[in-house]
């Protein structure tokens, strides 16, 4: 198999290798951001747990000081959330604070994932981009050969070429799954975020008097 595989690659002409580079990159970058999001969903979902209770119990300032020792996108949230009750006259400028620092958050949780939707678009062309040169190729070859030779020399030359197309879609299609994966992943922590912003807002309406606009 590994040789079918090396041969495939070797016949498929001088783009395999560019199709090659943009699929180490797209899996690079896969990988950094399945684990950062993965990282991250999992550390918001502990400091929500360890953070609610306190709140519940109406313990703001402890919970604002628990907020202070951890770097997490909903402790950051929460923490501008508390930090503004202090001086806030209605719910919406709590909310407002939290709501910024959320702007602040979701382009850290969308970095570089874009970037694979494009470089799957990218093997696609390269693949046929190749394909197209490789017929070019083997359409100017066989019009200098023995016309008895012309069918068999075509039919190789057309498969040959078409192995870039093969590839470049090999690369494509998965980069394409992941980055929909990757994209639900981010949307379930925007989520998350959002969420508990309603629930810290809900819980301060009925620990604090602050009336709503």
């Amino acid at each position: 198999m590994f040789t079918t595989v090396i041969d495939f690659f070797q016949k498929g002409g001088p783009f395999m290798y560019p199709i090659l580079l943009v699929l180490a990159i797209g899996v690079a970058i896969a990988i950094e951001r399945w684990i950062y999001l993965s990282v991250a969903r999992r550390n918001n979902r502990r400091m929500l747990a360890k953070l609610m209770p306190i709140l519940q119990s109406g313990d703001f300032q402890r919970a604002y000081s628990e907020t202070t020792k951890s770097k997490t996108a909903v402790s950051h949230m929460l923490g501008q959330g508390l930090a503004r009750m202090k001086t806030a006259t209605s719910r919406d400028e709590v909310e407002m604070a939290m709501e910024e620092s959320m702007m602040e958050t979701i382009p850290r949780l969308e970095k570089r994932t874009h970037y694979l939707a494009m470089f799957a678009n990218i093997a696609t062309l390269l693949g046929l981009l190749g394909t197209i040169i490789g017929l070019i190729k083997a359409f100017t070859a066989v019009a200098q050969v023995d016309p008895s030779m012309k069918a068999e020399i075509l039919s190789t030359s057309i498969s040959v070429a078409m192995n870039t197309t093969a590839f470049g879609l090999i690369v494509a299609i998965p980069l394409i799954f992941i980055y929909t994966v990757l994209q639900t992943k981010t949307t379930e922590i925007v989520d998350s975020l959002e969420m508990a912003t309603v629930k810290f807002a809900n819980l301060i309406m009925q620990r604090k008097n602050i009336s709503g606009k």
